[in-house]
């Protein structure tokens, strides 16, 4: 296991850091306000989570802290955190992690206290939960819904304006 499959981390969470920033912006307020249980997270608290699982993924793997991120009330505040999300990611070198894969990682998981090798970490813990969080507001967004979908999520696939897998609709997108 080489430091490398750590660094392939940074441009997997660019790009869906990305792919939150499109989310939000063909919702509407409401609909980043739902939930999907009355004790569950809204969609926007849901993205804001996702990102800052970002750092929160790969900063301790460098043997550095997370900073307090800032608290997001709307989509402009989103935007805006993502952006210096992006902008962490984006000073990020493949030298920062020479030596990382050696590290551990001491952190809360809820009630649990855990020390997890910095791989197991961000492979195992922290990368998971930034797709469950993004998950969940994609979901909630779908619920309520805004016009997104599975390419939306992931930016590569395409499918005609109202297809669906279950009923095999797709209405003729006329140009």
């Amino acid at each position: 296991m080489t430091d490398a499959v750590l660094f392939a981390y940074v441009p997997v969470f660019r790009h869906y850091l990305g792919r939150i920033a499109g989310l939000s912006e063909r919702a509407n307020t409401d609909q980043l306000e739902s939930r999907l249980s009355p004790d569950g997270f809204d969609a926007l608290t849901h993205f804001a989570i996702a990102q800052g699982y970002v750092l929160r993924a790969l900063l301790p793997v460098l043997g550095r802290d997370v900073p307090k991120m800032p608290d997001v009330a709307d989509a402009d505040g989103l935007k805006a955190r993502g952006a210096l999300v992006g902008e962490t990611l984006d000073a990020m070198t493949a030298v920062e992690f020479d030596g990382a894969v050696k590290r551990s990682v001491t952190h809360v998981a809820g009630e649990a206290e855990l020390t997890q090798s910095a791989f197991d970490f961000l492979t195992l813990y922290a990368a998971p939960n930034f797709f469950f969080h993004m998950g969940q507001g994609y979901a909630i967004l779908r619920a309520q819904g805004a016009d997104v979908g599975k390419g939306d999520f992931d930016g590569f696939h395409s499918y005609p304006k109202g297809f669906s897998f279950v009923t095999g609709a797709a209405e003729t997108v006329q140009q």
